[in-house]
């Protein structure tokens, strides 16, 4: 690690805010946009789409629709912290090569050998195919044999196969990918049919890499909010950074790193007015809290400390209030808690943003209501 920048936070927060597609210039596209964040949160469909929607000028929940299915310039599989994202499926090798090699010890259920079983099995069975879950148990058992199907795996009231304790193994080593939904039914199908020749990268590569375009969306930072925003233990994550090649930052007395030679923004983030989903990366992935989430934020917009639970109104890139939407029919109700005063700009700002996510998510029209938000958390 080499050099030494002195940023102020004013500077950091309209970096990422450039950075993200959040300033006025936007990213051209979905599948840019989710590169350019590191993979948007998808465990809500609807907030992904928004996620992405609202980095992409003129986009709407169709276009990222069409980019996920029709396209398969992203991906549905998982990512950070083993939830499920949506990741520009170029950088599918990036994100396996690093995740397969973030030390884990076997599940409970499996030996190493079953476990390396199971994960081939896996990937064979989708190769071509599109399979629910219970289909997959089937083509599981047939590949390794009966004891893949045992139902001895605790879950949600349930008991699963033992194959599912592989599951998360599976896709961080690149053997299985989200297909689309059957009904209601999750499929799971090859990642190959969305990036024709894919393998992921070699870890020793593809580990720094993934430190490298973390800090170009969220640094300057540190290892320790590097760990968390992954999910990956500290070791690890400290190890990366120090392969990576990077410039130490003095960020206002606080410590951090930023990759050599990657400049500041120069445009101030004065101006930006955002209304961000659910677990929108942004707000997940920038750190300290305490810059993103000042004063009353902290205790408004965050839950127990865990962000992205709640909506937010970010302003000039801080969050600055919460927000809950309703839809009936095609109409969209939106109403917005702000934790100050509006400025009669940033109010005109606020019309806007809610005249634009009524446009991504296709509503015919939109009412915006200043006020309380009774609706808690989301779990």
């Amino acid at each position: 690690m080499e050099g030494v920048t002195s940023p102020t936070w004013p500077q950091v927060t309209a970096r990422r805010l450039h950075r993200h597609g959040l300033a006025a210039a936007g990213l051209p596209d979905p599948a840019a946009a989710a590169a350019a964040i590191c993979g948007a949160h998808a465990q809500l469909a609807s907030a992904a789409e928004l996620s992405l929607g609202v980095r992409v000028p003129g986009a709407t929940r169709t276009t990222v629709r069409d980019a996920l299915w029709r396209d398969r310039t992203l991906v549905k599989t998982r990512g950070p912290r083993g939830t499920v994202h949506l990741l520009a499926a170029a950088d599918l090798p990036l994100w396996t090569g690093a995740l397969s090699a973030v030390p884990a010890a076997p599940p409970d259920l499996l030996t190493p050998d079953r476990l390396d079983a199971v994960v081939a099995a896996v990937a064979d069975a989708v190769a071509g195919a599109e399979l629910t879950v219970d289909e997959l148990t089937d083509a599981v058992v047939a590949r390794t044999g009966p004891w893949a199907g045992d139902r001895v795996m605790d879950a949600f009231q349930d008991r699963w196969p033992r194959w599912r304790a592989a599951e998360s193994a599976a896709f961080r080593r690149g053997a299985v990918c989200f297909g689309p939904n059957r009904g209601r039914r999750t499929t799971y199908t090859g990642p190959r049919r969305w990036l024709p020749g894919f393998t992921p990268l070699p870890p020793a590569e593809a580990g720094p890499l993934l430190v490298t375009r973390y800090l170009h969306a969220y640094g300057p930072s540190t290892p320790a909010h590097f760990a968390r925003w992954l999910g990956v233990p500290p070791p690890w994550a400290a190890a990366q950074f120090a392969a990576a090649g990077l410039a130490r930052a003095d960020v206002e007395g606080a410590e951090a790193w930023t990759a050599a030679g990657d400049p500041l923004a120069d445009t101030p983030a004065a101006g930006t007015v955002r209304l961000l989903p659910y677990f929108d990366a942004y707000v997940i992935g920038c750190h300290p809290r305490e810059q993103v989430f000042p004063g009353r934020a902290a205790q408004r917009a965050l839950a127990g400390g865990q962000a992205g639970n709640y909506p937010v109104l970010l302003i000039d890139g801080v969050a600055a209030g919460v927000w809950h939407q309703r839809r009936t029919g095609a109409r969209l109700a939106i109403t917005v808690e702000p934790l100050t005063d509006l400025t009669a700009r940033q109010r005109r700002a606020l019309d806007a943003e809610a005249d634009r996510t009524a446009g991504i998510l296709e509503a015919s029209s939109v009412t915006l209501t200043i006020g309380p938000v009774p609706v808690g958390p989301h779990a």
